[in-house]
């Protein structure tokens, strides 16, 4: 049986709500107008993204001893579901950059953060989350990715696949196997773009999520010094579980707030298009879709909610609530976006109108951060007690 969650998970405080009207009003002025314009053109609005830095989102949940906002992960979630509503895409490359440098605070030792975490907070340095491989991305323990020790550096060879922002960010979470087969032969290193060996794929032709590159993060006798170790040997997937519990809130706040942002401009139309004498609006037909793609957005809001409210929490079944989380909300965000383009018609069909980006962008969130298939198994193993 679950937990029961305070009911903070349903009723936002003042600054709960401060937060959402801040990163609300940065995505209507920011990102919404360009949203279009970046996902044609393949562009990465690096300055954009730097800018979110004076508002203290560079570093949502990093405390303010090392200059974050110290925000809880509901206010986090708040903050990625508001941003979203002007570009899934963008907002989404953000939570990756944030779950990096909470890694970074939650495991580094003193000298690591001394050394990166101010440009992390000041967004000077962009960064990039590099678990997933082209032969292991569910099965993560799998990883290949080799590092030998030689003297004060390691020497890393692998390949990482699928990595948001590759190539244009300055700094690489990678985890790499220095020990054993297994979760327990896997450390975290931090590599920086120019340190030698390092190189990227091609820009990787996707269906959405266009404003931000993809490519592959390619390791040949890349030499990282042994200091940019994240906490010990061995602890590299920990470290990277403990990153996708809240990675998984964060891109499933992102979902929502695509999701919200297509059923607004649903509403928009039906209010303002006529046909057979009448606005769309007036037909119950229409009246109920909607309704319903209102209901679904709202529990997908609460679900998500109360699994951050868990985690902020340390609630012990904290990451299945996250799984449960990722799989509705991500799942849920997709069918409403996709209902709102129906609802258009044709014009919900041209790039114009800015809602099938929206269902292109958010295809892709049932994948990340751990498959959908995986959330279940999740789920499952925790309900039944099996591994």
């Amino acid at each position: 049986m679950l937990a029961p969650v305070e009911n903070r998970a349903f009723a936002l405080s003042d600054d709960d709500r401060a937060v959402i009207e801040m990163a609300r009003a940065f995505a209507d002025e920011k990102l919404a107008p360009h949203a279009l314009e970046w996902d044609e053109k393949k562009h990465f609005p690096i300055d954009v993204l730097r800018e979110t830095a004076a508002l203290g989102m560079g570093a949502c949940y990093v405390s303010e001893d090392w200059g974050g906002s110290g925000l809880t992960r509901l206010q986090t979630a708040l903050v990625f579901e508001a941003l979203s509503t002007g570009c899934p895409a963008v907002a989404s490359y953000l939570s990756i950059h944030n779950m990096v440098a909470g890694l970074i605070e939650r495991f580094g030792d003193e000298t690591l953060k001394a050394k990166y975490m101010p440009a992390m907070v000041s967004m000077e340095m962009l960064s990039s989350y590099c678990l997933t491989e082209p032969g292991s991305g569910s099965d993560a323990a799998a990883l290949k990715t080799r590092a030998r020790r030689e003297g004060d550096f390691y020497i890393v060879d692998g390949v990482k696949q699928f990595i948001s922002g590759a190539g244009s960010t300055d700094l690489y979470a990678v985890m790499v196997r220095t020990g054993e087969e297994g979760p327990k032969g896997i450390s975290c290193l931090l590599i920086e773009k120019d340190m030698p060996g390092l190189s990227f794929g091609a820009n990787e032709k996707k269906m959405g999520w266009n404003a931000q590159p993809t490519r592959q993060v390619i390791m040949e006798n890349c030499r990282v010094p042994v200091s940019n170790l994240v906490g010990k040997e061995g602890q590299g997937f920990t470290i990277a579980m403990n990153g996708l519990d809240g990675g998984r809130l964060n891109i499933s706040a992102s979902a929502l707030g695509g999701a919200q942002a297509a059923f607004d401009k649903a509403k928009t139309y039906l209010s303002e298009r006529v046909a057979f004498g009448r606005k769309l609006q007036e037909f119950q037909a229409l009246q109920f879709r909607l309704a319903d793609m209102a209901i679904d957005l709202e529990a997908a809001r609460i679900l998500l909610y109360a699994a951050a409210s868990a985690y902020d929490r340390k609630e012990p079944d904290a990451t299945m609530r996250c799984a449960m989380a990722k799989r509705f909300v991500t799942e849920t965000a997709s069918s409403v976006a996709d209902r709102a383009l129906q609802l258009l018609g044709g014009y919900g069909y041209l790039q114009d109108y800015g809602i099938e980006k929206i269902v292109r962008d958010l295809r892709v969130h049932q994948i990340l951060e751990g498959t959908n298939e995986i959330m279940r198994m999740i789920v499952a193993r925790n309900l039944l007690g099996t591994r």
